[in-house]
């Protein structure tokens, strides 16, 4: 099932289909504001900036799963990410990653596909244009990292 298929919620409450990316290649990530890997942020806007125009998009996911270190209020997230990190990509509704029953269908999804679950904060799923994940990044991958920069890479070099 393609990721392109779900809908969410934007940080502001407003309903949001995920086709709106279908075309693009994404890097779905789930993002926290008191994580001792919070910084990634940074590099997460600049692969925004750098590769937009290309057709990839980063989304972000905030997820209080992992230490309680996403506890802010959807205003308090935005607001943090625009002044703190500059941040311009699409950030959805705080979501639950770890698996039960309270788990978004989304990375329900992600899990089947991939047969990975985030363990912290900041894991990386990154998703072809067709909205197939195509492979899971560990929360120590840093958006700058080689592997990560190659995959996306060779993702958008792929046709549509």
């Amino acid at each position: 099932m393609s990721l392109y298929s779900f809908s969410t919620h934007s940080l502001d409450g407003r309903p949001t289909a995920l086709a709106e990316f279908s075309g693009k290649v994404t890097l779905l990530v789930n993002v926290a504001s008191a994580c001792g890997k919070t910084p990634q942020y940074a590099g997460l806007q600049a692969l925004h900036s750098e590769l937009g125009a290309r057709g990839f998009s980063v989304l972000g996911f905030p997820c209080n799963d992992f230490g309680g270190q996403e506890p802010g209020s959807p205003e308090q997230i935005a607001t943090f990410c625009e002044t703190r990190y500059g941040v311009t990509f699409p950030i959805f509704e705080k979501i639950v990653v770890k698996a039960g029953a309270t788990q978004s269908p989304i990375y329900a999804e992600l899990s089947r596909a991939l047969g990975k679950l985030p363990g912290w904060n900041f894991g990386k799923y990154l998703i072809g244009r067709d909205g197939e994940p195509i492979a899971f990044f560990d929360p120590n991958v840093t958006p700058a990292d080689p592997a990560l920069r190659q995959a996306i890479e060779t993702a958008l070099s792929s046709s549509p």
